[in-house]
C-alpha cells in the first residue's frame, strides 16, 4: 500500500486509523442497506404503476439480495488478494449504471435486472471496509478498534432505518425512480473518493501476479454460486413444482466441499469455518435475525400502507422512532466490551415487537404502530453491532474481508426467507390476517436467535476480552 501521512494520534503517541478512509469506508459500506430499505415503500406504488401484486413486486427485494448474497463473499475473497481499491472502484461504478437503468425502466422485468445490477454494485462495499478496518489494525497495531466498528454499524443502522423515510420524502418529489436516481451521485461521489483516498496495491512482476492469480479459486467460487443460486431462487418460489432446486443445490454443495477440502487455496476454507463453531454460530444468527429484521421493514411496511391506509411518505415517518432508538443503542452498547449482553438484548427485543405485532389491527391506534417502532430500535441497534464484532474477532486475519461478506450472504439468506414468507403471507393483498401470519413466523425465528445465543457458550469467551479472537483450531 501506499504512504499515507494524514493520521491520528492516541494519547501515547501511537499512530491510529487514516482519517482520509473514513467517509469512502462509510459511504460503501452503506449503499447496500440505502438500497435495501428506501424500496420498501416503493413496491406498492411500483406495482400499482406496472399493475404487479405483491407476490410479483417482491422480487424487486429478492433480485438484490439474490445477486448480493452470491456476490459478497466472491468479492470478499477477491479483496483479501488484490486488496480493496480495484474492487470497490469497479463494483461501485454499477451502481451508478443501475441508477440510470432503473430511472428509465419502462416495465417491472427491466426494473428487476436494474435491482440486480445494484446487488453486485454493492458487494464490495462492506467487504472493503472491514479488510481496511484489518489493515489499519495491524499498521498502528490496534487489533481492537470497537470506535469505527461502532461507527461502521452506527452508519448501516442509519441508513437501513432512515431509508423508508428517505424512499417516502423522495416519492413524494420526484415519484418511485427517483428511489433509482438516488444511485446516480451517490456511486459518483463514492467512486470519486475511492479513487482519491484508498490506497493503491503496489506494483508486481509477472511471477508475483502470477501466484496471486493462482489464489482465486474459480471451480470453487462456480460451485458456491450454483449452490447458493439454486437454494435462493427454491426460498423465492415455495413451491412442489421447484423440487429439483434443493435437489441441485445439495449436489453443488456436495461438490463445492469435496474441491474445498482438496484446493490448495479454496474460496472458503471449510477445514478453518468447521473447526471455528463460534463463527458458524454467528452466521446462523446473522440468517434468523434478519428474517425478523427484514420481515418487518417490508411486510410490516407493505402492511401499513394497504390495509392501515398511510401513504409512502407516513409509512416512513412512521419509523423514525426505530432510527432513533437504533441508533442510541449502537452508541451505548458500542461503549462496552463484549457482545454477549448486546446478543440478549437485541433476543428478547425481537421477541417482544412480534407479540406486540400480533395485537394490530387496521383499527388500532397510531401510537401502538410508533411503540412497535420504538421497540423493533432495540434489535435493530443492538443485533448489528455485535453480529459485526463477532465476525471481526472470530474470523481468520487473513480472511476478514471474505469473512465479512459471507456474514452478508447468511444475513442475505435471511432476508431472502423474510421476502419469501411475506409473499406467501400476502399473496395478492397486504391484509391484516397476512400480517398476523408474518408476525408468527418472525417470532419463531426470534425465539431460534435467543436459544442459538444462550447455549453459545464461546460468547462468554469472547465478552471476558474482545481483543483476543475466539477461534478454535
Amino acid at each position: 500500500m501506499t504512504d499515507r501521512t494524514t493520521v491520528t494520534r492516541d494519547a501515547t503517541g501511537t499512530a491510529g486509523i487514516d482519517r482520509r478512509l473514513i467517509p469512502p469506508m462509510m459511504l460503501g459500506s452503506v449503499l447496500n442497506p440505502i438500497n435495501s430499505t428506501v424500496i420498501a415503500v416503493a413496491l406498492v406504488p411500483i406495482g400499482a404503476a406496472f399493475g404487479a401484486p405483491p407476490a410479483q413486486t417482491a422480487w424487486l427485494v429478492s433480485a438484490l439480495y439474490l445477486a448480493t448474497a452470491l456476490g459478497q463473499p466472491i468479492v470478499g475473497r477477491l479483496i483479501d488478494i488484490f486488496g480493496p481499491r480495484r474492487l470497490f472502484l469497479t463494483s461501485t461504478s454499477l451502481v451508478g449504471v443501475a441508477g440510470i437503468v432503473g430511472t428509465l425502466a419502462p416495465n417491472l422485468a427491466v426494473l428487476i435486472g436494474a435491482r440486480v445490477l445494484l446487488g453486485f454494485g454493492t458487494c464490495a462495499g462492506y467487504p472493503a471496509a472491514m479488510a481496511l478496518l484489518r489493515s489499519e489494525a495491524e499498521r498502528t497495531g490496534k487489533d481492537s478498534p470497537a470506535g469505527l466498528l461502532t461507527a461502521l454499524a452506527v452508519a448501516n443502522q442509519t441508513i437501513a432505518v432512515i431509508g423508508p423515510l428517505l424512499g417516502g420524502l423522495l416519492i413524494g418529489l420526484g415519484g418511485w425512480r427517483s428511489t433509482f436516481a438516488l444511485n446516480i451521485p451517490l456511486a459518483v461521489v463514492a467512486v470519486t473518493l475511492g479513487a482519491l483516498r484508498l490506497p493503491k496495491q503496489p506494483r508486481t512482476d509477472a511471477t508475483a501476479r502470477g501466484r496471486v492469480t493462482a489464489q482465486i479459486d474459480l471451480p470453487g467460487m462456480a460451485l458456491f454460486a450454483a449452490m447458493l443460486f439454486s437454494l435462493l431462487l427454491f426460498l423465492m418460489n415455495l413451491h412442489a413444482s421447484t423440487w429439483y432446486l434443493p435437489v441441485i443445490a445439495v449436489a453443488a454443495g456436495a461438490a463445492f466441499a469435496v474441491r474445498e477440502l482438496r484446493a490448495a487455496t479454496p474460496f472458503i476454507d471449510l477445514r478453518v469455518l468447521s473447526g471455528n463453531a463460534p463463527l458458524l454460530a454467528t452466521y446462523g444468527r446473522a440468517l434468523v435475525a434478519y428474517v425478523v429484521s427484514y420481515a418487518f421493514l417490508y411486510g410490516f411496511t407493505q402492511w401499513t400502507e394497504e390495509s392501515y391506509g398511510l401513504d409512502p411518505f407516513h409509512a416512513g415517518l412512521v419509523q423514525i422512532p426505530m432510527f432513533l432508538v437504533g441508533i442510541g443503542v449502537s452508541v451505548v452498547a458500542g461503549r462496552r466490551r463484549g457482545v454477549l449482553g448486546k446478543l440478549l438484548l437485541g433476543g428478547t427485543g425481537q421477541i417482544v415487537a412480534c407479540a406486540l405485532m400480533l395485537t394490530l389491527t387496521a383499527d388500532s391506534p397510531l401510537w401502538t404502530l410508533l411503540l412497535l417502532a420504538v421497540i423493533f430500535g432495540v434489535p435493530q441497534g443492538s443485533n448489528n453491532l455485535a453480529l459485526q464484532n463477532s465476525v471481526y474477532f472470530q474470523s481468520d486475519p487473513e480472511r476478514t474481508a471474505s469473512s465479512a461478506g459471507l456474514l452478508r450472504t447468511f444475513a442475505y439468506l435471511g432476508s431472502m426467507v423474510a421476502s419469501s414468507a411475506t409473499a406467501a403471507s400476502f399473496g395478492q393483498h397486504a391484509g391484516t390476517s397476512g400480517m398476523h401470519h408474518l408476525a408468527w413466523i418472525m417470532l419463531g425465528a426470534g425465539v431460534l436467535y435467543l436459544l442459538i445465543t444462550v447455549l453459545d457458550g464461546s460468547l462468554r469467551r469472547l465478552a471476558a476480552d474482545p481483543a483476543e479472537p475466539a477461534r478454535t483450531a
